[in-house]
């Protein structure tokens, strides 16, 4: 699954760029439809803040498909290296090996045929183009992709990634978590070591989930995050 970047020639075999995808859209999706049926695969997009149990989410739907026979690709993206370049494991302790986004480039399409469910981990980290990619996936191979990740960065901000996901996923849900206060957290706040809510920085900060916290809007915006 090669891609060339730079060029709008069409290889077989091989995915096409970013701007070919764009002015095909319709026309494929229209053909997919047509050739294979009603019955389509989708591109699904499940977020929640820091603490939502995404990655076991992730991990329990890799089961489930696991059960039923199928074969499933677990995806992360290059950056994510917390519990090591080809392994995903969740808070709670259930772990799984995975290729990294690289590798999943690499594949031509009868390795991709091989998979009956691509599940990729820490969505918000893939580059707008990947998003398109994965949904170029859904659409000419039939092939369902999961992608689970954070909506938005501790600025309160869409990750590209993210944002492209919630532009052209066919469903997407929301994994809830509460603040301390018990209404729903949707907001991730970033603490420094004294406590206190950071709201500027690097948008990426890997590996440091003790400095990360989920709060509702209000508590967010007033930068209280525990009881007094």
């Amino acid at each position: 699954m090669s891609i060339e970047q730079n060029s709008d020639e069409y290889i077989p075999g091989r995915l096409p760029t970013r701007s070919m995808i764009k002015c095909n859209w319709r026309i494929n999706a229209f053909t997919s439809f047509k050739t294979k049926g009603i019955k389509m695969a989708k591109l699904y997009f499940r977020y929640g803040a820091m603490g939502s149990s995404k990655t076991a989410n992730a991990l329990m739907t890799r089961y489930n498909f696991i059960e039923k026979g199928k074969q499933v690709l677990l995806v992360k993206p290059d950056i994510e290296t917390r519990d090591g370049i080809n392994k995903i494991r969740s808070r709670i302790g259930l772990e799984a090996e995975c290729i990294v986004w690289s590798e999943l480039e690499k594949y031509d399409s009868e390795q991709l045929k091989k998979s009956d469910v691509i599940i990729i981990d820490e969505a918000q980290f893939l580059a707008e183009a990947d998003i398109d990619k994965l949904a170029y996936i859904v659409d000419q191979y039939e092939i369902p992709v999961f992608c689970y990740g954070l909506r938005t960065d501790f600025t309160s901000h869409l990750f590209p990634g993210s944002k492209r996901l919630m532009e052209l996923a066919d469903e997407i849900t929301e994994l809830k978590t509460v603040c301390w206060c018990g209404n729903r957290a949707g907001m991730t706040a970033r603490i420094d070591g004294s406590g206190k809510v950071v709201r500027n920085g690097e948008q990426i900060l890997m590996g440091a989930n003790d400095k990360y916290v989920s709060l509702c809007r209000k508590h967010y915006n007033e930068g209280k995050i525990k009881p007094d």
